[in-house]
């Protein structure tokens, strides 16, 4: 049967969901087997009209979204591993007349089982991560959609689209949310019918609570059955209450906030050898920041009905000698104590709050930004520079209110005070990391935002070896360092590395017992043995000018300064230098050479500058290809055309990452600097002195050994460490160009 649908939207009409549903299906009704028909609609959408002549479906399921495209394709192939699944899906189409689709049983990795070109490709198994074979059986326009899951555990449905003949490039299309998936799988265990469901639903949100407890109040279905049943279609193990309080251990549960497991509704119970059982109620809960407070176990879900889970909390919470059948058969529910109003919207904010610093801390996030629009909160992370939503926070009006409050409190900031800019910091401790939180409001016409910056404190130092500088780089910085004098300087961005550039420094200057290193910070970020580390105290007055005063009158050989951002300082840095002292500093600015324009503006005099200045590192901070998915890669012909004028070098190679699992398909895993190295010439130094336009500086400096951002990034980009694409984004048009 091939019906005469000219949108497919409206095979939805002519194709009912419920005749995929069967009592057969057992443990494969699941969001991917039947897709709910709201998910379904939203991935016909997507789909090209013009391009559905020939459709292959990798993961079909029940058969229900390979009936769908019956309707507007001429012939669909249905790819299936699960047998079970393959005999319910011929038996329906062979009910409803559809003969246009053939199920082919097969493994779906690198099959042989089918051939020919196909006009859209479809991939709804998951567990697929190598597409590249399938992209192999696309047609040369055809259309490339897959159904993929992200680090949050939501689905997200992905568009490949063609570079060149042999590329392909992943761009995200739509998010989806399959909680009404979940919803059509109640109703297709027969638990529940459709009014149920719905009331159910309005008194979760009413009350802000699961949808199953919600289930579990309206009808007659026993909690035990019920959460079985869904634990069985999660594929979550259920959990024996003998087995869980028998082996339970408090410790686990005294080293986790009391606000994030009941926000997370998550319970550590007890370890067999590098496993980890996390009793829940929630069949969907994330254990991503579990796994950060107990980084070397391997976590299980294990789900509990809601009251078996506030009983289990009861015991953990009295200690061992609560911890039997008996005495948590007998231990009150904990409901009415949590349901306080004035405690639970404290304990719910405080709640979102640490889920956001962990989320941060296990995504490596250097900041969480919190913004508000006129109809929306929105939470992001920067992860590797780049900005991504975390869009399973869903936010009120009301709670966003709340939320900063939480945050000012914590960062001894006025919550009455919403007019002005306020900059404050806390700590945060997880496990044995300790960070440092910089946080900072900003008033916008919907709201206040909220920026918090995560700042490491007690990682290890990085040494000048493994910063990732070349090794002519490295040799000249080493060099740098063993002077008597003068003046050093790393600049760049906020977040270009500059402290750690200066902080590896450090590391090899605190190892000659002969020199005593003072450094004055905002804040002291790493802790080195052998120098004495003085914090800025601007609330008192006491700023980084304040510092080097006193400084030059304690005999030190070297200082750093951790930034040199007005006049004062910079004199005293200059003064400092003219009295005998290495002193090293940062300063904002865009490269090497717009430094000198930088240290003008401060109206440091041009002979001073010429005389102390030794040499001059910018850095910005690449994405490195991540190195379990790197291969050799087609570079981009107008970038390279750009990039060498036409005349590209003979056997230029360039790499990038496709995609695995230890980078979550970017590609990319952590940063690198890139830098541009200044040394101070005396031709350098004479044109400094006489202050030339910053054109006229930057040709002297090029001749006089200036190593280009350029020069380092293509080094790194022919060694394999950073892609090719990464370029535009950190040298400038007019630098990036060929002369």
């Amino acid at each position: 049967m091939t019906l005469p649908i000219q949108n497919p939207t409206d095979a939805l009409k002519e194709i009912e969901r419920k005749e995929f549903v069967s009592s057969q299906l057992g443990n494969n009704i699941s969001g991917r087997s039947i897709p709910a028909s709201d998910i379904a609609r939203r991935i016909l959408e997507q789909i090209n009209p013009g391009k559905t002549d020939s459709v292959l479906i990798v993961g079909s399921g029940s058969g229900y979204l390979a009936a769908l495209f019956s309707t507007f394709s001429k012939q669909v192939t249905a790819l299936e591993k699960n047998h079970s699944l393959i005999e319910i899906s011929k038996d329906r189409l062979q009910k409803l007349g559809i003969e246009n689709v053939n199920i082919v049983e097969d493994s779906a990795e690198n099959t042989s089982a089918v051939k020919g070109k196909f006009d859209t490709i479809l991939v709804i198994a998951s567990k697929i991560k190598d597409k590249s074979w399938l992209l192999k059986l696309l047609s040369p326009y055809g259309d490339f959609l897959a159904l993929e899951t992200d680090r949050n555990g939501l689905d997200v449905l992905y568009r490949f689209e063609r570079k060149d003949a042999k590329n392909f490039q992943k761009k995200q299309i739509t998010l989806l949310d399959n909680s009404s998936s979940k919803s059509d799988i109640l109703i297709d265990l027969n638990l529940f019918d459709e009014s149920i469901l719905q009331q159910a639903k309005i008194n979760a949100k009413k009350n802000n609570s699961f949808l199953i407890d919600e289930l579990s109040k309206l009808s007659n279905v026993d909690e035990q059955e019920l959460f079985r049943s869904i634990a069985q279609n999660h594929d979550i193990e259920y959990g024996d209450m003998d087995e869980l309080l028998k082996n339970a251990n408090p410790e686990y549960f005294k080293a986790c906030s009391r606000a994030f497991l009941d926000a997370k509704h998550l319970l550590p119970v007890y370890s067999i050898g590098k496993s980890m059982k996390i009793v829940t109620n929630d069949p969907d809960a994330s254990l991503r920041e579990m796994q950060t407070v107990f980084p070397k176990y391997k976590m299980q879900k294990v789900l509990v009905t809601t009251t078996d889970f506030y009983r289990i909390w009861s015991a953990l919470e009295l200690g061992k000698d609560s911890l039997t059948i008996e005495a948590v058969k007998n231990a009150k529910s904990e409901h009415d104590l949590l349901d306080k109003s004035l405690e639970k919207i404290d304990l719910h904010l405080v709640s979102l709050f640490e889920a956001m610093l962990l989320d941060a801390v296990a995504e490596r996030a250097s900041d969480i930004h919190l913004e508000k629009y006129s109809n929306r909160v929105r939470v992001r992370l920067r992860i590797d520079g780049d900005l991504e939503d975390l869009p399973h926070y869903r936010i009120n009006e009301r709670e966003i209110k709340g939320l900063i409050n939480v945050i000012k409190l914590r960062s001894n900031l006025d919550i009455s005070e919403k007019r002005l800019p306020q900059g404050g910091r806390s700590r945060l401790r997880v496990g044995k990391d300790l960070f440092d939180l910089r946080v900072q409001t900003q008033p916008s016409l919907y709201g206040e935002n909220v920026v918090i910056r995560l700042l490491p404190q007690n990682s290890s130092l990085i040494d000048i070896d493994r910063l990732g500088l070349s090794p002519t780089m490295t040799k000249h910085y080493q060099r740098l360092l063993h002077n008597p004098s003068g003046m050093i300087l790393v600049v760049g961005p906020t977040g270009s590395g500059k402290s750690t550039t200066l902080y590896a420094g450090l590391q090899v200057l605190s190892n000659d017992h002969t020199k005593k290193i003072i450094t004055a910070e905002d804040p002291v970020e790493y802790s080195i043995d052998n120098i004495q580390q003085t914090p800025i105290r601007p609330e008192i007055d006491y700023h980084f000018h304040d510092a080097m005063r006193s400084f030059v009158r304690e005999d030190p050989d070297i200082i750093f300064v951790g930034e040199i951002r007005d006049t004062e300082t910079a004199l005293e840095a200059i003064r400092a230098s003219q009295t005998g002292h290495l002193l090293l500093s940062t300063l904002h600015c865009n490269d090497a050479v717009d430094s000198l324009q930088r240290l003008y503006d401060l109206d440091i005099k041009p002979n001073s500058i010429a005389s102390e200045l030794l040499a001059v590192i910018a850095q910005r901070l690449a994405k490195k290809i991540c190195v379990h998915c790197k291969q050799e890669s087609e570079p981009d012909k107008h970038l390279l055309d750009e990039i060498f004028s036409g005349k590209v070098p003979k056997n230029f190679k360039s790499y990038e990452g496709k995609g695995c699992i230890k980078c979550n398909g970017q590609g990319t895993y952590g940063r690198i600097a890139i830098v541009e190295f200044m040394p101070v010439t005396p031709e350098l130094r004479d044109a400094i002195s006489k202050k030339p336009s910053i054109v006229e500086l930057r040709t002297i400096a090029e001749n006089n050994g200036l190593i280009s951002m350029k020069e380092s990034a293509l080094e790194h980009v022919c060694n394999g460490v950073i892609p090719l694409s990464e370029l535009p984004r950190l040298i400038p048009l007019e630098r990036l160009k060929s002369n």
